[in-house]
């Protein structure tokens, strides 16, 4: 049955590339009004990316480099009563996001999480309700949360 099992394709553990046990996640830039996001994202990006069993370094001791920039970020209500309040909203984020060799410069991945003309189609967008306690904190945390396991998805091994 071991034989029959080694020739399936299938991986035990991460499915991150062996020869990468680095990772430097300089701060997000962003060149929007709308600050704090760049903390906010670069944390959560670090942290998902430790979880995948990647360490995090300092330049010169990195093996690979994960730049990002924040696109944009738009937070425009979905539903308002008849005074104009905005019952809910909603929250997207956009970035580009670049991972590359820090040794040779060679890009490993590079991926744009665009927002359409029309902002429907965020790679990461969420809604609160002010009325039932939720707040900008609590969508902002669920978006940003979101989009930093999508990135850090991206530096794993394809099949």
């Amino acid at each position: 049955m071991l034989v029959w099992l080694s020739g399936c394709g299938y991986m035990v553990g991460n499915v991150r590339a062996p020869e990468v046990q680095t990772v430097y996640v300089p701060t997000f830039t962003s060149e929007g009004f709308r600050r704090g996001y760049e903390q906010q994202l670069t944390e959560a990006v670090q942290k998902h990316v430790q979880m995948r069993g990647y360490r995090l370094a300092k330049p010169p001791e990195a093996d690979t480099r994960l730049v990002g920039h924040i696109v944009a970020v738009d937070k425009r209500p979905v539903n308002q009563n008849r005074f104009d309040d905005p019952r809910e909203l909603e929250l997207a984020l956009a970035v580009t996001v670049r991972w590359e060799d820090a040794r040779t410069g060679q890009l490993l991945s590079s991926t744009e999480f665009p927002i359409d003309a029309l902002g429907s189609h965020a790679v990461t967008q969420t809604t609160f309700a002010p009325e039932t306690g939720q707040s900008l904190a609590t969508g902002s945390q669920e978006a940003v949360d979101t989009l930093a396991r999508r990135i850090v998805e991206m530096m794993e091994v394809p099949w």
